[in-house]
């Protein structure tokens, strides 16, 4: 595993490393010699890392370019030069952009509203090419709004869930950006965990939706938890955020019948594990 631990925290892998069930490199998928290096007798490479916050690349585009383009660049180039064979990718359901056609299909002309979006639209034209001139199967897989424990409420750039439950817990009003009538398609990340597995164990190559297939709505989100919790708050509403998309929800079609990918989780369900890690339970 490589990471240079930008948006995550060591003590998270601290016992898979103690256990000597995973290796640790610190890094940076933008040291292209690094990469070479670990990367080096693996047959497959799991992409995940990335800046990946969109109100954060609106602020500073050029950071998110470097980290998830000339990053993923880096990261193919490593793969092709040490024979691995596959590399799985997470690109983003952000690349869809607002249109209003529902739900959202892989064969869909992107529309991305953000530094965000384009840099893992441009991630997947390089991955197609590097399939197509290099003969290294890649697969992107385009998350819709993961969550689970373990994300990080602290940072400015925090998912939505990890900010509701972490206000909610604390007997805060969530805050919501705008008037709460956005969907969402949110996917628990033991999901997201099954469908990395299934894509790198397959033959599939290409671009897949990961999801739920279900879509709620901002304020219905915070009324869950609230529900799930027991505890009754108003929440406040604040502007709407520059570069984010109305309404989002996925068509999982395609991932389900190139490689068996089925959410055994729903959305409530990973609240009430997410819920419960929140609450040290």
């Amino acid at each position: 595993m490589l990471d240079n631990l930008s948006t995550g925290h060591i003590e998270n892998i601290g016992r898979l490393i103690e256990e000597e069930k995973i290796s640790f490199v610190r890094g940076s998928v933008t040291d292209l010699p690094l990469l070479q290096e670990v990367f080096e007798g693996a047959d497959g490479v799991f992409h995940q890392a990335a800046l990946p916050s969109v109100q954060r690349s609106v602020e500073n585009p050029l950071a998110t370019h470097e980290a998830n383009v000339t990053g993923t660049l880096n990261v193919l180039i490593a793969a092709r030069d040490c024979d691995v064979e596959k590399v799985v990718m997470a690109s983003s359901s952000s690349v869809y952009g607002d249109t209003p056609v529902l739900p959202k299909r892989e064969d869909m002309a992107p529309g991305p509203l953000s530094p965000y979006a384009v840099s893992k639209l441009a991630d997947e034209h390089y991955c197609r090419v590097f399939s197509d001139l290099y003969e290294l199967s890649t697969v992107c897989l385009r998350y819709f709004n993961v969550f689970g424990p373990r994300q990080d409420p602290n940072s400015q750039y925090a998912a939505v869930i990890p900010h509701f439950l972490t206000w909610i817990l604390d007997h805060q009003p969530p805050v919501i950006d705008g008037d709460g009538g956005q969907t969402r398609d949110f996917t628990y990340v033991k999901n997201v965990v099954q469908a990395n597995i299934r894509a790198m164990e397959s033959d599939a190559e290409g671009v897949f939706n990961i999801a739920c297939g279900e879509r709620t709505s901002i304020n219905a989100l915070a009324r869950t938890i609230m529900d799930l919790t027991g505890i009754d708050l108003d929440p406040v509403h604040r502007e709407r955020r520059p570069g984010d998309v109305r309404d989002s929800l996925a068509d999982i079609t395609r991932a389900r019948e190139a490689f068996g990918y089925s959410p055994a989780y729903t959305l409530e369900e990973g609240l009430e594990e997410t819920i419960r890690w929140f609450q040290g339970l």
